[in-house]
């Protein structure tokens, strides 16, 4: 489903949608303070907890930036464990990804990705995730989602943002994008990631300011693999926040882009679907091309007969993830 139009305008300029929709948005907020509340309560555990979450209510780049972060702390000799709700699976119980075993039918796709890099676990229950990582030998959790989720105390706490959409309007659900007010947000964050290239971290500074809270600039660019995509014909699909920016970033790759299938985010993806897209894919002369997070959903006899475009995570200045991680003792 796409966002309505006037989610996106500027926070000076809301609209009158947006205004009508205020006293429906104030109790979003409520609602929300109300669970926040309850953090306090939540389980403590024995090592560090960062959240990776957002305040918006699509997709922001959390997955690129959890798996940056898995690396960054290996790096540093960190056993980091990754507690996911494992969102678009079936898996009720307190589950470790094994991706040998497991489809992101029963996983979802976040976790069943990110289960190539570290230890993985899917709970419902968030608390009951991380004791799960604890006890198999966690030295740090990384909660992917959960910012407004009180189950578990966390140690720290990245907000994500997509630089180019910022915090839309700036207002809360329904009327704007956001699961509660920025400013609550922030008061609880220790910092904010800005996803997205020089452009859109430039209209991010004009339109907002999170000071005093310390920035990291960063942008997802495709994985250096010596795939040449200059002027090769293909056909891309993708189920993720945003599919327009994958489709971006194969036209900057100099692909000749001869169709697109936009997906909603974790879409399940099966023969039919795939029967129809290769099909026209075949007609217009192009190779399937998706995402390294759709194909992780592919049927398995699908997944060698087309390309996979992966990207990683590139800030332009490290150290205020490490300033983080040294002040947790990480």
């Amino acid at each position: 489903m796409q966002p309505p139009r006037f989610w996106q305008n500027p926070p000076d300029a809301p609209g009158w949608k947006a205004r009508a929709l205020a006293p429906l948005a104030a109790l979003t907020a409520a609602v929300t303070a109300r669970r926040v509340a309850r953090r306090a309560d939540g389980y403590r555990a024995p090592v560090p907890v960062i959240c990776v979450g957002n305040v918006h209510l699509g997709g922001t780049g959390k997955t690129p930036a959890v798996m940056a972060l898995v690396e960054r702390l290996l790096a540093r000799g960190v056993k980091v464990h990754v507690v996911s709700r494992g969102y678009g699976g079936s898996e009720k119980a307190v589950l470790r990804v094994d991706p040998g075993r497991h489809d992101a039918a029963r996983v979802g796709d976040e976790p069943l990705m990110l289960a190539a890099f570290a230890p993985v676990w899917v709970a419902r229950d968030r608390a009951a995730g991380v004791r799960a990582a604890v006890a198999a030998g966690a030295g740090a959790v990384l909660l992917d989602d959960g910012f407004q989720n009180p189950s578990v105390i966390q140690d720290a706490a990245i907000l994500t943002v997509d630089a180019r959409e910022g915090f839309g309007n700036g207002r809360v659900a329904p009327a704007g994008p956001l699961r509660e007010p920025v400013a609550t947000a922030l008061r609880r964050a220790d910092l904010v990631l800005t996803l997205g290239d020089a452009e859109a971290q430039a209209r991010f500074d004009a339109l907002w300011s999170v000071a005093p809270l310390p920035r990291l600039a960063a942008e997802a660019k495709p994985l250096q693999t010596g795939m040449d995509w200059q002027g090769l014909a293909v056909f891309a699909f993708a189920g993720i926040g945003r599919p327009g920016k994958f489709f971006d970033t194969l036209r900057r790759l100099g692909a000749d882009l001869r169709g697109t299938v936009a997906l909603d985010d974790h879409q399940p993806i099966g023969d039919a679907l795939l029967k129809r897209i290769a099909t026209e894919a075949g007609a217009l002369g192009a190779e399937l091309v998706t995402t390294e997070k759709d194909a992780v959903r592919l049927p398995p006899e699908w997944r060698g007969r087309m390309l996979i475009l992966p990207v990683r995570l590139e800030p332009v200045d490290w150290a205020p993830i490490d300033s983080l991680f040294e002040r947790l003792g990480l």
